[in-house]
């Protein structure tokens, strides 16, 4: 359907009709969002009270997808969250349970997913059989985070060690989440445009002032791995740096920020202060919701540096470029465009992906 070329020295970029057109609209929900790692919710949030089940979805009105997470003695294990005989959503709330019941007709399940009664089918034939047990919904987890999907077709286990790999010495699970700081923005442009920004640097000079004025643009480094594009950001000598150990591979570097981006659409940004999520959620092709979640480690770097205004700022600044894409890529003059081999490794490697995961089997 659409190819991009392996060398980013001679490679265009996706043409304006991939963003543009229906057919590929729908195609990328259950080729690409149906077939990825998602990052779903925060355990240590989802099971912070009593409650010992959680309903929560993939991707809530793009790819809808009700998940039950369910909070067993030494792990949390995730099912579907509609009941096996009419579809009814089983459970709409946290909550503390022994059994899981419908509300609609009474079936009633275990904690496990197993099917255990259901009310008036005592002259249904073949009944139970396998598919009246709740099925079980694939669930990773890295640190405290939790990842599901409907068909993942890659292994997390690259994921999670990509990870560690740099930022094993971060303890995550203790920063605290600040929900006085996190919010969701309304961006007028499709979900792949506001990634396509967010992989590259190229832009910092010529839109943030502010972001730029820390980091030293001529060291900004891209780097792309399986299903992942990390990108960092040194210092320009006047601000904060992570005080990286020694056996660190970036050790004794000053390393400002640490940018993950796991395909399709999740972002960790890592600061001395801590962290920042971001999960890219399609709502129609020419509007995306952006969520961002901050964790603080460090209150007082966090307030010098004055994080949420900064990345308020830079936020505004990209959501102001990339809905000035979405409405020029819709000119009849515009069709495809080329990658700086030097600036837009992480652009050129996300574009491959896309046309990788949409080709024909």
């Amino acid at each position: 359907m659409y190819r991009v070329d392996s060398s980013i020295a001679s490679a265009e970029t996706l043409p304006s009709e991939f963003y543009l057109d229906d057919d590929t609209w729908k195609k990328v929900k259950e080729k690409i969002f149906g077939t990825n790692w998602l990052y779903l919710t925060d355990a240590d949030l989802a099971f912070s009270g009593l409650n010992n089940v959680h309903p929560d979805w993939l991707l809530e009105n793009y790819l809808d997808e009700p998940i039950l997470l369910v909070q067993g003695e030494e792990s949390i294990q995730a099912y579907t969250n509609v009941c096996t005989h009419r579809g009814f959503l089983l459970v709409p709330h946290p909550a503390q349970m022994k059994k899981i019941v419908c509300g609609y007709h009474g079936r009633r399940f275990d904690l496990q997913g197993q099917f255990e009664h259901m009310p008036e089918f005592e002259e249904a034939e073949n009944f139970p059989r396998p598919c009246d047990h709740l099925p079980i919904v694939p669930l990773q987890r890295w640190r405290q985070f939790l990842f599901s999907g409907v068909n993942p077709t890659f292994d997390f286990s690259a994921i999670h060690n990509r990870l560690e790999e740099r930022l094993s010495f971060l303890p995550f699970e203790s920063f605290r989440f600040a929900p006085e700081y996190s919010k969701t923005y309304n961006v007028h442009a499709h979900w792949t445009l506001y990634c396509d920004n967010y992989l590259e640097g190229f832009h910092i000079p010529f839109v943030h002032d502010s972001l730029g004025a820390i980091l030293d643009y001529g060291k900004y480094t891209t780097e792309c791995y399986d299903q992942m594009v990390l990108q960092i950001g040194y210092s320009d000598g006047s601000g904060f740096t992570f005080d990286l150990p020694e056996g660190h591979p970036d050790f004794g570097k000053d390393v400002a920020a640490y940018y993950y981006w796991i395909f399709p659409n999740f972002m960790l940004n890592i600061y001395p202060w801590g962290v920042q999520l971001n999960i890219v959620r399609p709502v129609t092709k020419d509007f995306t919701r952006v969520e961002f979640l901050y964790y603080i480690h460090n209150a007082e770097i966090f307030n010098i540096m004055q994080g949420d205004k900064l990345a308020e700022k830079t936020e505004r600044e990209d959501e102001f470029v990339v809905e000035a894409v979405q409405r020029g890529i819709k000119s009849r003059f515009y069709q495809a465009g080329r990658f700086s081999p030097k600036r837009e490794k992480g652009v050129h490697y996300f574009h491959r992906l896309l046309s990788e995961s949409l080709a024909p089997v």
